[in-house]
């Protein structure tokens, strides 16, 4: 009886040992199968995010460029003869262009969207401070204004260099 247990034992060791390693081979393969759809689903993730990014560059391009004095002063035409009516529509107009985009705050880096805000408060301070002449009309204050909002140093030209250049980096 032994001897029985003993032959039927050596006949079980071969098939013992191959079941072992088809369980070792099975659990590598379903490891390396589960790591191999992750990146899979990782770079569509990533995928969708640039895409996100990108438009959200995009829209606070389009929001510099609008808010630019050339840009503004020829786009925003007076609504009123008066100076103080023209400079609240300058004003208007930037404030709800930003409100329109301050969801894409998310998609750019923090010093990015301080130079933005920074550029649109500057040229909101040099539109609300500006001083015109008593009998100074709209028409006449729009050159004055282009004047004085391209000569300042904290554009929203220099905001959409910075821009750029975050945007570069990111597809680099």
């Amino acid at each position: 009886m032994g001897e029985e247990f003993f032959g039927l034992f050596i006949y079980c060791i071969p098939a013992v040992v191959t079941a072992a390693i088809a369980f070792f081979f099975f659990r590598e393969y379903s490891k390396h199968e589960s790591r191999r759809t992750n990146s899979f689903a990782n770079q569509a993730i990533q995928k969708e995010v640039l895409v996100a990014k990108l438009q959200a560059y995009e829209r606070l391009t389009l929001f510099l460029e609008r808010s630019s004095a050339q840009q503004l002063l020829t786009r925003v035409a007076p609504i009123a003869p008066q100076a103080a009516a023209y400079k609240d529509l300058l004003i208007a107009t930037i404030k709800q262009e930003y409100e329109h985009n301050l969801a894409q705050q998310i998609y750019v880096s923090e010093p990015c969207w301080h130079l933005l805000s920074a550029a649109k408060d500057n040229s909101l301070q040099i539109i609300s401070s500006f001083k015109a002449e008593k009998d100074a009309n709209a028409e006449t204050l729009r050159p004055l204004l282009l004047a004085a909002l391209s000569q300042s140093e904290l554009s929203p030209k220099k905001a959409l260099k910075f821009l750029k250049e975050e945007v570069s980096i990111l597809l680099n």
